[in-house]
């Protein structure tokens, strides 16, 4: 008889552990999603913000602006082919021409005016 109780009681508090174990559980799993979300915000957002205005920067490069490439090369943009993404840009006093990829442009240094 006393087996039965000494069962019966392993039982009871058995269930009052397991409740108590998913609790603690969460309660540990916290800090893990609040680094996650610390994450988000200091390394992913602003990366993503910082394409959207490179992008931004590529799409409003006009005829006549000087650019930079991100390989270096310094020149100003002569034509415009929006079908295949690519530029033409004119280097150096021999005024040479180079075809580049819209994506290569690495900076626009011409300001533009947006009151036009």
């Amino acid at each position: 008889m006393n087996q039965f109780l000494l069962l019966d009681a392993a039982a009871s508090t058995t269930g009052t552990t397991a409740d108590m174990g998913i609790g603690s559980m969460l309660l540990m799993l916290l800090p893990y999603a609040l680094i996650i979300v610390a994450l988000y915000f200091i390394m992913i957002r602003p990366q993503s913000k910082k394409r959207k205005k490179e992008e931004a920067m590529r799409k409003g490069a006009q005829i006549g602006d000087e650019i930079t490439t991100i390989g270096g090369v310094v020149g100003r943009i002569v034509s415009i082919k929006e079908e295949n993404e690519t530029l033409v840009i004119e280097t150096g006093t021999d005024r040479s021409k180079i075809r580049i990829k819209r994506w290569a442009i690495g900076s626009v240094d011409t300001i533009h005016d947006d009151a036009e």
